[in-house]
């Protein structure tokens, strides 16, 4: 399990019914064939040895015979491999037959699970053939030779590591108001397989996928669904063969369906990344629901192989979502929840008037789209926004146009606050030399336009509106009691990487065609906090990602560390995969150390943020989500990432 991945496969072989012989040949075909895929686990369709539509044949000797001996070729064929190997057959246990899944690994049958709910209704007829997994009255069932422990108590854990555990359910078992793995997760099963036949029906593809995912969310866990083919009876039903490979609400891997010829799909499941949801939500202190469980053994070997190349996918931007219509959701629902959070501070302080200060940039583009929103919504005239756009010694004549441009375009009051000759005259005050361009340089001019803000607000009772992101306190890039206060940051919970596409999608779909314009502009002007003057020739040179880097690659850092509790290691071996390419293992090496160096340095500046809306995952409020003490020391990280 390098970097804490398991590969895992969800097969559906050829089929003929009530053929073990032919069946038996497929499914080990495609345990070869998984082997040499470096899979781990590898879980076949429901009744695959006999085949799902067998009917009352399942009450012949010779067919259930014959899937013994199935079971027995087949496990004889893992002999060699150390993966494991769920199949199903139906098997006869004191006069009672059981659906059933079985584990094989190593040659040897692992342990037995029956399925716990059987339909009976409309097409479904399991009750006439099979008895429930409650009434089995054995914990152990001879096979061949051997003693097998057979029951819907069991769950198997890994001989190596107690944390990799995974259950087993059976088709109908996931469509009942709580399944099986429902508590199989409470007990620790990280990853949860189901055995399944399920005919097509118009719409029922996107049903069964849902619970999947679903499930897999629900049970924080990894979810691995295979169902049969169209080689079941098509007496009355057509059987799929849809195979779903989903981790915690996210699907990975999904068939084709309507195939009669062997499918296998794949997919690394992060198991490190469900411990560490599982142990941040908590949930799961809850216990199993009253249930107990045997633990059946398993062997584990990793196969170093895997990460080579990764079966899963690794966005470069995980808080931008690929498809473009779920983008543009995103971003409707973010500006809708940072608007509604403004309003309600709006309506809960009777102060109807909002100050904010408009650079030009991207992140107070984004404050004053969510402000005019909120005042709308408030039937506010726009004017009651005091948009304050403040030039000081690095601003540039492109971002203080937009800036001119954006406030007069939304229609809020615009002030023109020149900070120079005041930032002059606090250099004489505090006996600093202007011509010496450092922090206190910078950080003078932030805190003049802070003081200007809250002076604003005083005087005409309003609100300052906050403009600094997610990015940038997780950074520290921000001025101490500067740009850093505010009375409401609707930002403080968007990255970086997102902010451009919110405001992008204000500018395609509420704003008219002047606004816009500006709007485009501003997205493609370079990220600075324009403190230090610009060239000759008008131009930004204080460019942010020149000094810290790129701000894709530290919200990627960003994301995986605090979602996912991924570690130095890990997170740069997925930021090579994610930006291969594009940066060198070097330069992302080099960024790796700025972020946790200013991560750890910089959590007093996030210890005593102003309010702010929650609208991610991810988030780094000091009463929220991220509680970390201001002298934590870094040394750990920064030390596993000089091991690398």
């Amino acid at each position: 399990m390098k970097y804490g991945y398991a590969r895992v496969a969800a097969a559906s072989p050829e089929l003929k019914v009530a053929d073990c012989s032919f069946n038996t040949k497929k499914i080990i075909d495609m345990i070869k064939e998984a082997e040499k895929k470096s899979v781990e686990f590898l879980v076949f369709p429901e009744l695959c040895i006999t085949g799902y539509t067998c009917a009352d044949l399942f009450r012949h000797n010779v067919l259930l015979d014959g899937a013994i001996n199935s079971i027995l070729a087949i496990a004889e064929a893992t002999r060699d491999t150390s993966m494991v190997v769920i199949v199903g057959l139906p098997l006869s246990v004191k006069g009672r037959l059981y659906n059933c899944a079985a584990v094989i690994q190593k040659g040897k049958i692992l342990g037995i699970v029956p399925k716990s709910n059987l339909p009976g209704y409309n097409e479904f007829y399991e009750q006439r053939w099979f008895t429930e997994a409650e009434h089995l009255e054995v914990s152990q069932v001879k096979i061949g030779e051997e003693f097998v422990p057979i029951g819907g108590d069991i769950i198997f854990t890994a001989e190596e590591d107690e944390n990799i555990a995974f259950g087993i359910e059976i088709c109908e078992d996931l469509w009942v108001p709580v399944p099986p793995s429902s508590f199989l997760a409470q007990a620790g099963a990280m990853l949860i397989f189901n055995l399944s036949a399920s005919n097509e029906l118009v719409g029922k593809a996107d049903y069964r996928k849902g619970l999947v995912e679903g499930q897999s969310a629900r049970c924080v866990a990894g979810y691995v669904y295979a169902s049969s083919n169209c080689g079941e009876s098509s007496t009355d039903l057509v059987y799929g063969g849809h195979l779903i490979i989903a981790e915690n609400g996210l699907v990975l891997s999904e068939s084709e369906r309507f195939y009669f010829e062997n499918k296998m799909i794949m997919a690394d499941i992060d198991l490190d990344r469900l411990s560490f949801n599982r142990v941040s939500m908590g949930t799961f202190r809850g216990g199993k629901g009253g249930r107990s469980y045997r633990n059946i053994s398993f062997s584990y070997e990793t196969k170093d192989n895997i990460s080579e190349e990764l079966l899963r996918p690794i966005p470069k931007h995980p808080f931008v979502p690929n498809d473009i219509s779920r983008r543009d959701e995103r971003c409707r629902e973010i500006l809708s929840i940072q608007t509604s959070g403004l309003e309600k501070r709006i309506r809960h302080t009777g102060l109807d008037k909002l100050v904010i200060a408009i650079s030009g940039g991207l992140d107070s583009t984004l404050a004053f789209i969510v402000a005019a929103r909120a005042i709308k919504h408030l039937n506010l005239p726009l004017s009651n926004i005091i948009a304050i756009t403040m030039p000081g010694f690095g601003t540039t004549g492109r971002t203080y146009n937009n800036a001119i441009s954006l406030i007069k375009g939304i229609g809020a009051t615009l002030r023109v606050v020149d900070i120079k000759e005041a930032c002059l005259r606090h250099f004489i005050d505090i006996e600093h030399d202007k011509d010496i361009h450092d922090t206190t340089y910078e950080n003078v001019q932030a805190r003049e336009r802070t003081q200007v803000l809250m002076d604003v607000a005083n005087k005409i009772g309003g609100l300052v509106v906050g403009t600094g992101d997610l990015s940038e306190l997780a950074l520290g890039w921000c001025t101490y009691n500067g740009d850093h206060m505010s009375m409401y940051g609707v930002n403080s919970g968007v990255p970086k990487t997102l902010v451009k596409h919110i405001i992008q999608w204000y500018a395609d779909y509420e704003a008219n065609e002047e606004i816009r314009k500006v709007l485009y502009d501003i997205i493609d002007t370079p990220i600075s906090p324009e403190l230090l003057p610009p060239s000759k020739e008008g131009k930004i040179l204080q460019k942010t990602e020149d000094i810290l880097g790129p701000y894709e690659v530290h919200d990627f850092f960003l994301y995986n560390m605090l979602r996912c509790g991924t570690g130095p290691d890990k997170n740069l071996f997925l930021a090579q995969k994610a930006f291969d390419g594009e940066y060198s293992r070097e330069q992302l090496k080099k960024w790796m150390v700025t972020f946790y160096k200013r991560f750890f340095s910089q959590q007093f500046k996030r210890s005593c943020l102003p309010d702010g809306p929650k609208v991610g995952t991810v988030s780094l409020s000091p009463r929220g989500d991220w509680r970390m003490p201001s002298d934590a020391e870094a040394n750990l990280w920064l030390s596993a990432i000089n091991d690398i």
